[in-house]
This record gives structure tokens, sequence and C-alpha cells, in this order.
């Protein structure tokens, strides 16, 4: 194997994202690099051969059923370190790689930002959530939540997969509640299992949450001085002290939380809340 360090840049950049596939996703296939580099068919190809070549020629074996690269049990890693927060930067910059994921995308791009904590996500868990969600399938799993904490038998139709409020979570069809849910991925346990097509149901222009949007509207507290509500409204750029935000209805929470309004509590100091949803009232029924 080439020394890695010796690689160009860009060519280490290509051989990260061939990793961050096959051990997230289980499958590389080169339309994703052509997505992620702009390169052409042949180009793609080319990066993947050089990959097996130069690396490990044992970490990928093809599959022509699937017609993509699948990691072999001996794949081993040497540009990635395996966490699912360089995943979920991946995604967050070339989001024509999984049309199953979806990001907040709050905010402008920063320089320096505060770390999130790292939730305990299994690559395994991950890989059968894409693969489900790609190929339409129903999962078996075992999920742990307030009312079962060991955790109980469900099972899924899994279509998008969800990074929001330090959390990932997939939006599925659950049958046990004949309706769609969010599951958090730190809460399953064990690996999920394909168990066939899923049901006509579990299409997703059926989870009407997930389809229509609503508009949140956050303005200054009210109980802040004018002089106070005019600070608030030029640090958010609010038009007529009002920043209206789009987004899908299922998302609405998630939204919230990442601007820090609790829609179930108000801080007792308007100060500390400096901001709130002007239109409450209207959204509860959406706001779990």
């Amino acid at each position: 194997m080439k020394e890695t360090s010796l690689l160009a840049w860009d060519t280490q950049a290509r051989y990260h994202v061939i990793e961050l596939l096959a051990y997230w996703e289980g499958r590389v296939t080169a339309s994703a690099l052509r997505e992620a580099f702009q390169l052409g068919k042949d180009r793609a190809q080319q990066v993947l051969r050089t990959y097996r070549e130069e690396v490990a020629v044992d970490n990928l074996a093809y599959d022509t059923s699937r017609k993509a690269w699948m990691p072999t049990p001996q794949f081993t890693p040497y540009f990635i370190r395996g966490h699912v927060d360089e995943y979920l930067h991946l995604l967050g910059t070339h989001d024509a790689l999984n049309p199953q994921f979806v990001g907040l995308g709050l905010g402008a791009a920063n320089t320096e930002s505060v770390p999130m904590p790292i939730r305990d996500v299994s690559p395994e868990v991950v890989r059968a959530v894409v693969s489900a969600a790609r190929e339409r399938q129903r999962l078996e799993v075992v999920y742990a939540s307030f009312s079962s904490p060991r955790g109980e038998d469900r099972i899924i139709a899994p279509h998008t997969l969800v990074y929001a409020a330090g959390r990932w979570h997939v939006r599925a069809y659950c049958e046990k509640n004949a309706a769609f849910r969010d599951f958090v991925l730190s809460r399953f346990r064990g690996v999920p299992e394909a168990i066939g097509d899923a049901l006509p149901a579990a299409a997703q222009e059926n989870d009407e949450d997930w389809e229509r949007r609503l508009t949140l509207e956050i303005i200054p507290d009210r109980r802040l001085s004018q002089a106070e509500r005019e600070l608030i409204a030029q640090d958010y750029a609010m038009e007529e002290h009002m920043l209206a935000i789009t987004c899908r209805r299922a998302l609405a929470q998630y939204v919230l939380r990442e601007y820090g309004i609790n829609h179930r509590h108000v801080e007792g100091d308007p100060r500390a809340q400096q901001i709130d949803l002007g239109n409450r009232e209207a959204l509860r029924q959406w706001l779990y």
C-alpha cells in the first residue's frame, strides 16, 4: 500500500469519501463519486480502481447484482476515523449523495463552532436504515424509549434520515402505531433486519406532516423594551420584527430547538428568552 500522506490532497479527499460511503452506507458507486466531485463517468470508475490498487485491494468487492462496490469483512479504513460526525459533514456538503438525508441547514458557514456531543450511532444501524429507505423495505428493529427503556420490537419503513437538534433521527412508518414517527438512531438495539417490501401505507407521499409545510413566525420576546426588541430584530435580520421560517411540519419542533425556543415553557427572564414563537397558538397541534 502506498503511504497515504504522500498522496495528493484531492486524491485523499476522494478516498475519504469512498471510505465514508463504504463504512456508513455499505456500498460505493461511481455515480456517487461523480456527484461529489463533478467527475466524468470514466474518471470516477478510475478513482475506484486506483483506490483498490493504491490503498487496499481487499477493502472493496464488486457486487454485480447491486452494481456497487461493497465493503468486505476485511475492510480497514485508512482515511476516516469511523465517527458519525464525518458522515454528517459529508451529507451536509454533498446532499446529492443521499436523497434520503435531510439536515436543517440553519445559519451561515462558520469558521469555528462549538462541538456538539457525539451520539453513539452504530454504522450497522445507519447502513440498514439507509438501505431500507433506498429500497423501500420494512425493518424489524428493537427500539428503546421512555415507555420501553429496555427496548421493544417494532416494524418500521424508513423514508428519510434526519439530523437535527444534535441527534440523528429516521422518519419512518411505524406499523405498531399505523402512523409516521421519528425514531432516534442511538436508541436502536442490535442491527435492524430487512423483512421485505414496505406496505403501501408507508409511502413517503402518505406522510402528510412530512409533505406539508408551515411557517414559524419568530419574534422578539414581547416583554422586552422597545429598544431591546429592536436590538433582537437586528440580531436575527427580522423584517418588521418577525423572522418567517418555512419548514416541514414534522421538523417544526426541531427548528424551534435550534433557535432555543421551548414551545412548552417560557423563560421567566425575557432577556434570557430573547425570542419567541409569535404564532404559537395557530401551530400548537403541530408542535407535539
